[in-house]
């Protein structure tokens, strides 16, 4: 059952890519999508025996490779974190399969589109059951390399193979430091074998490391390490900017890759390595700053961009932010709880963004758009549902989840703890505004689109509303169901050794415990954000304008993304033109061609010429040469005679 789970979307995936000519589009789209609902049948079931029952699942497939000393096998472990994400995997990927039967009904390459989406949902699957760090590093770049096709699905786009490639170049950044993880954990360690690495972590806290003549602290330098893997792969500050341009791909890839599935690699990389961060104070402190620092710098862009795909596309990476806080805190199942809740309501999000650009003929700008709620009711309600549910409204998800990542990082009692506090209460305030500043220009407000393409808006088909309907329900109910399973007082009888938390990491208990001020200060801050929106964007609608004409340097700043795009572009893209283009013309142009390759060839042309000059056509010039050559020949005969002698 669990290689099933596993290998069923690879299969799918290699049916409808190769096979797609042959079976038709039809016969494609379903496979693939009956592939990954099985899986997601069996992932159900599956939660109840590993994370319910508290069965731990070990299959060990094959042995991928031996090599001297390192040997690693391709297993498939399931304990109850694992089966958690396969759970939150297969649901997600099931609903965007099955809407992506509407939403990519006109497309001319409908297999390849399904061939690649399953291939993701395989390679995501084979990262979250991985038993060893060498294959989590396989599906992490098979995740890579499926983002890299979906974002540029439409290559005749050059925005989209721009994007797309922006997306791959940025992830290397962060996987060339996981790689360089694994090698360290390999060097220290002698295995990359999950287990046997955790096992001995106790007894490597305290030990260095040489490096460029500095004795480092071995666990710091390997979990940083690791750590800069996770934050290319979830769009955190710094490694963020590749994230909101991948949303030139088809909208149900962003539901799936960039809402609930891939960017979360992160964190569960994080939560799997808790053994080893929990011996590495450094690090964790770094994750809490960095995860602060990310939630509410992608929440002040996201207030003013007029993208619908963008705007919520900078809401995941400041609901990634609050996760790996969390995580920086020794909240793991908080991290993994939210982790949850946010792919249910956002991949709801994204999916009606979806929606509303298929009703409105491809148009994103929300400027455009206005008074659709009385075109697209049923898309309105979900868009409703999944904002109340990211504002953290009760009793909606994130009022459980979120909520409870504030709490843990106020129990914390550390100084990182309190940073990252006091920036997620402000970035969720921001997160109320900007999620009704979506819903209120997209739905409200008057009607602003072409008499064109309000005249042809229509409700998307069934096959892209129904399953949706199951996001709705788990973004309203998901939060009270899982919340006692899954961060309760007895949060530990479901996670067992699955994550480890030491006991001088109190968050987790402590969040229980803050005061009860602490506990309304999210409340508020929700509340504060939705009343802020309706003041701006519905009773009156000309205070934005104001604040950004008295605030222009400030509009600047967050409109441009904090200017990371330009500095990077300064920085790092324009140098590293500069010096091709200097290789190119100096290095290769003048030197290798100049006096390699054509500069021979000149040469020679050259005495061809010359000795073509020759070829006169009169045979007393000729003769003359013939007679010099005798000559010639003579005098040498003679003088080397006389040197003989």
């Amino acid at each position: 059952m669990y290689s099933l789970i596993v290998f069923l979307p690879l299969i799918a995936a290699i049916i409808a890519g190769l096979g797609g000519r042959i079976i038709g589009d039809r016969a494609s789209m379903w496979t693939c999508s009956a592939a990954v609902v099985i899986s997601f049948i069996l992932s159900v079931i599956a939660f109840f025996e590993v994370g319910l029952g508290g069965e731990v699942v070990h299959v060990k497939v094959m042995t991928w490779f031996r090599s001297d000393t390192m040997a690693v096998a391709w297993g498939i472990y399931v304990d109850q974190l694992t089966v958690w994400m396969l759970l939150v995997v297969t649901l997600v990927s099931s609903v965007v399969h099955i809407y992506s039967i509407g939403y990519m009904a006109h497309d001319p390459h409908k297999p390849r589109f399904f061939a690649y989406i399953s291939f993701f949902t395989f390679a995501m699957l084979a990262l979250v059951t991985a038993d060893n760090f060498v294959q989590m590093f396989f599906g992490w770049e098979g995740v890579g390399v499926a983002s890299y096709l979906l974002v540029g699905f439409w290559f005749k786009r050059t925005s989209a193979n721009n994007a797309a490639f922006k997306a791959f170049v940025v992830n290397r950044v962060g996987d060339f430091g996981f790689a360089l993880g694994i090698f360290a954990v390999f060097y220290m360690f002698g295995s990359v074998d999950f287990a046997t690495v955790f096992q001995a972590t106790p007894d490597m806290a305290g030990r260095t490391i040489s490096f460029l003549s500095m004795e480092l602290d071995f666990l710091t330098v390997a979990t940083l390490l690791l750590f800069v893997g996770a934050m290319g792969k979830s769009a955190q500050l710094g490694l963020h900017t590749w994230l909101p341009d991948a949303m030139e791909g088809p909208t149900p890839v962003s539901a799936l890759i960039h809402a609930a599935t891939m960017v979360t690699a992160g964190v569960f990389l994080c939560a799997r390595i808790s053994p080893m961060l929990e011996y590495a104070p450094v690090t964790l402190a770094v994750i809490t700053v960095i995860g602060a620092s990310t939630c509410f710098f992608a929440a002040t862009i996201g207030l003013t961009q007029f993208d619908i795909k963008r705007v919520i596309a900078y809401s995941t990476c400041s609901q990634l932010g609050y996760m790996f806080f969390a995580i920086g805190v020794s909240a793991y199942p908080a991290a993994m709880f939210h982790l949850g809740t946010h792919a249910m309501f956002k991949a709801l999000l994204f999916l009606s963004a979806g929606s509303v650009i298929h009703a409105m003929s491809d148009e994103q700008d929300m400027r455009k758009m206005g008074g659709l709620w009385k075109y697209i009711r049923i898309t309105y309600m979900y868009m409703w549902i999944g904002s109340i549910a990211i504002a953290g409204l009760p009793f909606f998800a994130a009022f459980y989840s979120k909520d409870f990542m504030l709490e843990a990082a106020w129990g914390a009692g550390t100084g990182v703890g309190l940073y990252a506090w006091v920036l997620g209460v402000a970035a969720a305030i921001l997160t109320a505004v900007y999620s009704w500043r979506l819903l209120f220009m997209t739905f409200h407000q008057e009607e602003r689109g072409s008499p064109e393409a309000m005249a042809k808006i229509h409700e998307s088909p069934l096959v892209m509303i129904a399953p949706m309907a199951l996001l709705a329900i788990l973004a309203v109910f998901g939060g009270m169901l899982f919340y006692d399973l899954l961060v309760g007082h007895h949060w530990h009888d479901y996670w067992k050794d699955s994550i480890l938390v030491l006991d001088s990491n109190p968050a987790m208990e402590a969040g229980h415990n803050v005061p009860l001020w602490v506990k309304l200060a999210t409340l508020v801050a929700a509340v504060s954000g939705v009343l802020i929106g309706w003041q701006f964007w519905i009773r009156n609608r000309a205070i934005p304008g104001q604040l950004a004409e008295r605030n222009k340097p400030l509009h600047a700043f967050l409109f441009n993304k904090w200017y990371f795009d330009w500095l990077y572009g300064h920085i790092f893209i324009d140098p590293y033109i500069w010096v091709s283009k200097r290789l190119w013309r100096d290095g290769d142009g003048r030197i290798i061609d100049g006096f390699g390759a054509n500069g021979i060839a000149r040469v020679m042309a050259n005495a061809s010429r010359r000795v073509a000059a020759l070829q006169s056509g009169y045979v007393y010039h000729y003769a003359f040469a013939m007679l010099i050559g005798i000559v010639a020949f003579v005098t040498f005969y003679f003088f080397e005679s006389g040197g003989g002698h």
